[in-house]
């Protein structure tokens, strides 16, 4: 339990912030203040309690642990330093709790004497209100860097499974492949060794090309039909492994029309040969057609990381499309739009101008709205939308769901620094004021409109 100290006439000399303040601002300072003493690990300051109070460490220090700090510093205050609620500050709340480090020893300035403080003495006002300002800027910085740490660990886990699903199919399809390699050979000796004629192992040749567009897919109903009636096909013309020759050869697109004048071409001790050849021939090559698009989907997975971090460019300024930042951070999604069930609509306007920017921290501002529309949306029927679209000199990026929609009250404080609706820990209130705040650098601005069901925040950039 925090003690009272009597008056100490030295105390204030310890804080910086004070020194060389007049002997009548020094005597009204211990008059309208009090001095506590705090346990070492005592609570300072509760999460979410009124700010109410300026607190200067006279002896010790406080540490605080800001709700969703990536890094393990914290905010601390050492002797000398002021904190709390300084004068003209917008903070209401205490947005963490706050303890004590060591026995320590803080002065306490209650708000209610802000007013008269103004009046004894503007200057130690100034000097409050600059150590404000310093200290918003450093705070920005580090949640600007945490709250990109945040993003990038909410996207690693989807990010991660969208890596092992092409990486599993490439394993999968190199073992069948392997497979496949080692019986061709002596199925090529058994077709050769039925003396087909040249024709004839043309026409077959001709049949072991994958088609450029593989047919539609089939429901499993009219799957299994087709494969029961190649397998007896097969079957009926001296193929005794029909079922397992017919799903290479129907993957490929082919059935008993297009295998009927091949068979007829060929003498029948030919046919289980030939067929197997093909089968197995084709398998071979849609393996290596599927391990090639796995392959592409992994390059393209670390492209739109590439693109969404802009690590492989500069850090200025440069000319860039907004619908690839936009793309990259929608395919970083794309493991969590799948978890919702979301319909994802993207409305590109053709022909889009360049604007001037940094990617990187556009890419942040796409991840903060796209991020906040998943939580709102419902948990079925899901539905967002991104657009872009040209309006006079600008690109307006639009980010709509369809959720239950922000009340008026919540709606008039959204863009304030630390102001949220999530649970205590779960969200600082930064995150769209440092989106709003990156809009506003390259010289656009950050709007929402809201109504039940339909919820959006538009971006305006300048164009190029």
């Amino acid at each position: 339990m925090a003690q009272l100290l009597p008056p100490d006439p030295t105390a204030l000399d310890h804080i910086t912030a004070f020194r060389g303040l007049p002997p009548e601002v020094l005597a009204w300072l211990r008059q309208a203040g009090e001095l506590h003493q705090y346990a070492d690990g005592e609570t300072v300051v509760l999460a979410g309690a009124p700010a109410d109070k300026l607190l200067a460490v006279v002896r010790g220090g406080t540490h605080t642990q800001l709700p969703g700090d990536a890094s393990a510093r914290g905010f601390r205050l050492a002797p000398g330093d002021v904190g709390g609620l300084l004068p003209y500050s917008r903070l209401q709340f205490f947005p963490a709790q706050g303890v004590a480090v060591g026995e320590t020893v803080l002065y306490e300035l209650p708000s209610r004497h802000f007013p008269a403080l103004e009046q004894v003495s503007p200057e130690l006002v100034q000097r409050l209100v600059g150590i404000m300002n310093d200290r918003a800027r450093d705070l920005v910085r580090t949640q600007e860097r945490d709250d990109k740490l945040r993003a990038l660990g909410k996207l690693s886990a989807g990010l991660s499974h969208e890596l092992n699903n092409p990486a599993a199919a490439i394993s999968r399809a190199a073992a069948s492949l392997t497979t496949a390699l080692q019986v061709i050979p002596n199925q090529l000796i058994e077709l050769l060794a039925s003396c087909p004629s040249a024709e004839t192992v043309a026409a077959i040749t001709a049949l072991a090309v994958l088609p450029t567009e593989l047919p539609p897919p089939l429901s499993a109903l009219q799957a299994a039909d087709r494969e029961d009636e190649l397998a007896t096909w097969l079957e009926d013309h001296g193929c005794p492994d029909g079922y397992a020759l017919a799903a290479g050869l129907l993957d490929a697109g082919l059935g008993v029309a297009a295998l009927a004048p091949l068979a007829a071409q060929l003498p029948a001790r030919a046919r289980p040969a030939a067929f197997a050849w093909l089968s197995g021939h084709l398998t071979a090559a849609r393996l290596t057609r599927d391990i090639s698009e796995a392959a592409q989907r992994i390059s393209t997975l670390v492209g739109d990381v590439k693109t969404y971090s802009h690590m492989d460019r500069a850090l200025g300024p440069e000319k860039l499309a907004v619908t690839a930042g936009l793309d990259s951070t929608l395919h970083l999604f794309a493991h969590a739009l799948r978890e919702k069930n979301v319909h994802l609509t993207r409305a590109y306007a053709p022909n889009l101008p360049l604007i001037t920017g940094q990617a990187a921290s556009l890419n942040q501002v796409w991840t903060n709205l796209i991020d906040n529309a998943l939580d709102a949306l419902p948990a079925t029927g899901g539905e967002l939308m991104v657009r872009v679209e040209p309006c006079e000199n600008c690109l307006v990026v639009g980010v709509q769901d369809n959720g239950t929609g922000i009340s008026a009250e919540v709606l008039a404080h959204l863009f304030e620094p630390f102001y949220t609706t999530k649970p205590l820990g779960e969200g600082t209130g930064l995150g769209l004021d440092i989106a709003r705040r990156i809009v506003q650098e390259h010289g656009g601005r950050l709007e929402v409109s809201s109504e039940p069901g339909r919820t959006e925040f538009t971006a305006w950039l300048p164009i190029s």
